[in-house]
C-alpha cells in the first residue's frame, strides 16, 4: 500500500517537473535535464514494478470432498485408559490365605467390606468376631512392617507378604503375642496377638478388623489400595 502511493505521488511529480523541463531552459542543460529526466522515468519504473510485488500472495485452493469435515485446530491426544481398579480374583489361586482368627470357620464370616462407618468412610475391611484374647494368626507368612498404637485402630499390627505385594492390617488387639517384634518374620498362622476391643471399636465389642492392600512400595505401606479380603478368606487353605 504505501509503494503504491508512493509510486503516484511520484509519477504526480515527475508528470509537473516534465511539463517544466523544457521550458525556459539554457541550450547548454538541455543533456543535464535530459538526464534526470530519464532518471525519474527510471526510479518511476522500479517502483510501480517492486509495488506489484509486494502484494498479497494467493493462497492455492484445495479440493475436498462435499463431505469432507475440515478439521480446526490440532487434534487432541487420546486420553489414557483409567488404571484398573484392584479386584481380590487377581489373587485367587495366587495366594492361600488362613482365616487370621483362631477357631472360625469361613461359614461365619461377614462381608462388612463395603459397610459404611463414621465421618462418610466406607470400611475396607473385614470384622470377625470372637471372644477376648482370642489368638490373632498370621494369615500368609511375612514381615511384620510396623506395631503401632492407632487412634481408631488401637493395638495394630502393619504385615508385609513374601512377594512384598500386599500389606495386612490386624486391629483393635488386645495386645501382641510375646517376642513379636518390627522386622520379625512370620509363618503362616503363628500367633502374632490377641482379640481386643481397642481403639474405636467400642467397649466389650471384641473382634478381629483385618485388611489387604495392595502396594507399590512396602516403605509406604500406609498408602496402598485396598481389596476385599473376603474372597480370599473364603478361598483358605484347608
Amino acid at each position: 500500500m504505501r509503494l503504491s502511493f508512493f509510486s503516484a505521488s511520484l509519477r504526480e511529480i515527475f508528470a509537473g517537473w516534465n511539463a517544466s523541463c523544457f521550458e525556459s531552459i539554457p541550450m547548454g542543460a538541455w543533456k543535464l535535464r535530459i538526464l534526470l529526466c530519464v532518471s525519474f522515468l527510471v526510479i518511476v519504473s522500479i517502483v510501480s514494478i517492486l509495488s506489484n510485488f509486494r502484494t498479497t500472495p494467493q493462497l492455492p485452493s484445495i479440493d475436498l470432498p462435499p463431505s469432507a469435515p475440515v478439521a480446526i485446530g490440532t487434534p487432541l491426544p487420546p486420553t489414557e485408559s483409567p488404571t484398573p481398579t484392584p479386584e481380590p480374583a487377581n489373587f485367587v489361586g495366587r495366594m492361600t490365605l488362613i482365616i487370621p482368627v483362631a477357631g472360625v470357620r469361613p461359614n461365619q464370616l461377614l462381608d462388612t467390606y463395603s459397610e459404611a462407618r463414621s465421618e462418610g468412610r466406607t470400611h475396607d475391611a473385614i470384622d470377625i468376631m470372637a471372644p477376648a484374647d482370642t489368638p490373632v494368626l498370621a494369615a500368609t507368612e511375612g514381615k511384620i512392617l510396623k506395631l503401632f498404637q492407632s487412634e481408631k485402630g488401637g493395638t495394630t499390627i502393619y504385615q508385609l507378604s513374601a512377594s512384598q505385594e500386599l500389606v495386612f492390617y490386624y486391629a483393635h488387639l488386645s495386645h501382641y503375642a510375646e517376642g513379636l517384634t518390627e522386622g520379625s518374620v512370620v509363618r503362616q498362622g503363628q500367633v502374632i496377638a490377641y482379640v481386643g476391643d481397642t481403639g474405636n471399636a467400642g467397649a466389650g465389642n471384641y473382634h478381629l478388623h483385618f485388611s489387604i492392600a495392595i502396594v507399590s512400595d512396602p516403605k509406604r505401606y500406609w498408602e496402598g489400595t485396598n481389596i476385599n479380603p473376603y474372597p480370599l478368606l473364603q478361598n483358605r487353605a484347608q
